[in-house]
């Protein structure tokens, strides 16, 4: 196997992107801990494992013993600048420069590396698919095969990241699949189907495998997790439509409208003891098995309602047609208050998070901009058989794999959702590099950012803390 020569300016560019992990390292240390942080860390301290968090991350945490946050912090911003920096160094040496000031600029934008000293499974994950792409990408942006070792590399860090969070599987799979794909272009009709059908399968025998890893690999205990997604989705069919045979009585519904206890941003007032948790407690009591089918018969007996209620959660989740500030995008500025002793980065942090947090409200922080150039790129990037080419579908398919997800499982309107889609979008357009975009697409994106600025302009100002929202 030959490789190509690397120039002289290698070592310069990588010892930048050191410094930068660094400087990163320096101004955020210990890092962030929010509310699932600390459960988390808890479980990491006595041993006692549930899933309602995938335990792989408390299993990891565990291994630094009681350090606090900081271990955690390190190898989420190591994943994130070994990941960029390899491709950065890769684009440069390839002479695509500008390309690599582009990556880099997206690297430093201050939302994405304000989420990243924030030690949670979002950034988990988006820290070892980072680390993935980069160690895929050092090969082949620079047109070289990827040796057997960097397979193996990569295939830790996807199992990883697929344990790490539940509906990462959605992510990663299809990653997987599309890098392992031998040759590029646009696959046929029956090629394309074939591919999603055996795609599908993997995701579902992933699940089933992720379930027997967490509970007796991992040995966590059952906390119930599963009933949420069902919960809020029978919850929400009930309020719009008054059916009784989602397993919820009149009375319980007339109790849920009054309360406004389904709301399109997340599913927390359902599951909080002092809001709605009493009136949907008929689905705690069902045998899991139970729930689930009840879910897929209201699902299928009122689509209407089924399709309001998941549209406008997807609509929150997605960032369209929301007020300015919307909640849940914003990095934090401090600590989850705590009694662990874990303390908060500096001042100097906080200002940091502070600008980042009002960039969000710009249209780059808005999930379903993404989605739209993702969309317009795809099938550029799938014509392509040169290796950047390749690795930008696999990112693209990724991302929209993942944000389809959505669609049908999701509770929660949190940006670290999206980060991994965001991402993985934005390098694959600089992969790809200039290319004209077909009229329909600009069209779309510019009327995607014209109603969100509208509806920004024309909504009231929502609550802005957790209890605001949980009402």
């Amino acid at each position: 196997m030959s490789f190509p020569r690397l120039s002289a300016g290698a070592p310069r560019l990588a010892a930048g992107i050191a410094l930068l992990f660094l400087a990163s390292v320096a101004l955020f240390w210990p890092g962030y801990v929010q509310y699932d942080s600390l459960a988390q860390y808890g479980q990491a301290l006595s041993g006692t494992y549930d899933d309602w968090h995938p335990p792989v991350m408390a299993r990891l945490w565990a291994l630094f013993g009681a350090r606090g946050q900081a271990p955690m912090m390190l190898v989420q911003l190591a994943g994130y600048w070994a990941g960029f920096g390899a491709l950065i160094v890769a684009l440069a040496l390839s002479g695509r420069r500008l390309a690599a000031l582009a990556l880099l600029i997206v690297a430093l934008w201050p939302p994405l590396l304000g989420w990243q000293p924030v030690v949670l499974k979002d950034t988990q994950m988006l820290a070892a698919l980072l680390a993935a792409t980069g160690a895929i990408g050092w090969w082949r942006v620079r047109g070289a095969a990827v040796p057997p070792i960097a397979w193996a590399v990569v295939g830790i860090l996807l199992g990883y990241a697929m344990l790490v969070r539940a509906n990462a599987v959605f992510a990663v799979v299809p990653f997987g699949a599309m890098l392992a794909r031998r040759q590029g272009g646009l696959p046929r009709p029956w090629q394309a189907i074939a591919g999603g059908a055996a795609i599908l399968l993997a995701i579902l025998i992933v699940i089933g495998l992720s379930s027997v890893i967490n509970h007796d690999l991992l040995g966590a205990s059952r906390s119930g997790v599963e009933r949420t997604q069902p919960t809020y989705d029978l919850a929400g069919i009930a309020v719009r439509s008054g059916a009784t045979d989602t397993g919820l009585p009149p009375s319980a519904i007339a109790v849920l409208r009054r309360k406004r206890c389904v709301r399109p941003y997340f599913w927390d007032p359902l599951g909080e003891e002092r809001r709605c948790q009493r009136d949907v407690a008929t689905f705690a009591a069902m045998p899991v098995a139970t729930v689930y089918a009840t879910w897929a018969s209201a699902a299928l007996r009122h689509p209407i309602a089924y399709a309001g209620h998941r549209l406008a959660h997807l609509n929150a989740t997605d960032r369209w047609i929301v007020p300015a500030r919307w909640p849940g995008a914003q990095p934090p500025e401090a600590n989850e208050p705590n009694t662990m002793g874990l303390l908060e980065p500096s001042r100097a942090a906080a200002r940091w998070q502070r600008v980042a947090g009002a960039l969000t409200d710009l249209p780059v922080g808005w999930p379903i901009v993404w989605i739209v150039i993702a969309f317009a790129n795809l099938s550029a990037a799938a014509s392509r058989r040169d290796g950047s080419g390749k690795l930008a579908a696999a990112l693209l398919v990724s991302a929209l794999s993942l944000e389809s997800s959505f669609a049908v499982l999701s509770i929660a309107s949190d940006l670290r959702y999206h980060l991994w889609a965001m991402v993985a979008t934005a390098t694959a357009v600089v992969l790809l590099g200039r290319r004209r975009w077909r009229l329909p697409w600009v069209a779309l994106l510019v009327l995607v950012i014209i109603a969100g600025i509208g509806a920004r302009l024309l909504l009231p100002t929502p609550p802005q803390t957790y209890a605001g929202m949980l009402g």
